[in-house]
């Protein structure tokens, strides 16, 4: 999936690992972390080990009803979508949270003590801003969940704001420490911004999603057709992801500098729906078929 950046090496690629806001706790060079090549490697390094966590996470909420290695295969070829998706970039590190709060968000119903798991949980999402702003708006995906998985706990609900203010509490006294205070502020600005009216696409950079809107179709209607014959716990889980999915794409305006690699935070739940209509599919010589027009369409519009 990744043979086209290994056959036209870029001359320079920049690893930001942190949003400038946190720079104060780590010093380092961006421009000179990874050699181009080393950076590629890492990036499919860290993909491929990400994807093993999320087929692992998948199977063991048993998602998709019977165990495989198709979410890691939809992760890893959703990864490869566009060359942005195949470097190392701040989203690509946030994908391990993402996945994390995956696993936690799933096992909420199972939970005896919610609060604590709600808490580490807004921990998590803290973190995760720290590396990359837009992953605030996880924050939403924690009240959606306990709407979905909890009875009613006003203690759930404040658990998580109270762990994402922690990470940012500490982060505060550090600004303090600094003599840097008036700065901390300015973290806040992006949340204001507006959602934008108007957007600039160059749709041809964009054809390659049409294999995938196409698999999507499919795997809506299947799990249309399935969806009151799972668990609830499934029927929940799939409810969860898709809300995950949209919040995910839709939180790249908090981000000024808006870039592709942003919708590196939609693959794990849009992985789980393209697995789904895999695992469902009846006919083996058009699901076959279909993936493979979706492997070659991606590789002729990255040479292209």
């Amino acid at each position: 999936m990744r043979i086209v950046l290994f056959y036209e090496v870029p001359d320079k690629i920049n690893f930001d690992f942190l949003e400038p806001f946190a720079r104060l706790l780590i010093d380092y060079d961006p421009t000179n972390m990874f050699s181009p090549t080393a950076n590629i490697f890492f990036a499919a390094a860290l993909v491929f080990t990400q994807a093993l966590i999320f087929n692992r996470v998948i199977n063991t909420h048993n998602l998709l009803l019977k165990p495989s290695f198709l979410p890691a295969l939809m992760y890893i070829t959703g990864a490869s979508l566009f060359l942005p998706f195949m470097v190392l970039t701040p989203a690509l590190i946030c994908n391990f949270l993402v996945i994390w709060i995956i696993d936690k968000f799933l096992k909420l119903n199972k939970s005896n003590n919610s609060v604590t798991a709600v808490f580490d949980i807004g921990m998590i999402i803290g973190l995760g801003t720290l590396i990359y702003f837009p992953f605030i708006s996880m924050l939403l995906m924690i009240f959606l969940s306990l709407l979905l998985f909890r009875a009613f706990n006003w203690r759930d609900w404040i658990a998580g704001l109270v762990g994402f203010l922690t990470i940012f509490f500490f982060l505060a006294v550090f600004y303090y420490w600094k003599d840097n205070i008036s700065s901390f502020y300015q973290i806040w600005k992006p949340l204001a911004n507006k959602f934008p009216a108007v957007f600039k696409i160059n749709y041809n950079d964009y054809l390659v999603l049409i294999p995938v809107m196409v698999i999507i179709v499919l795997a809506s209607l299947q799990l249309r057709e399935n969806f009151f014959r799972s668990f609830i716990s499934t029927r929940k889980g799939f409810q969860m992801l898709f809300f995950m999915f949209l919040i995910a794409g839709a939180s790249f305006y908090l981000k000024p500098d808006f870039r592709v690699s942003h919708f590196l935070l939609c693959v794990p739940p849009g992985a789980v729906l393209l697995a789904y209509y895999f695992s469902n599919a009846k006919k083996r010589w058009f699901y076959e078929t279909l993936f493979l027009l979706f492997v070659l369409s991606v590789q002729y519009f990255l040479f292209v």
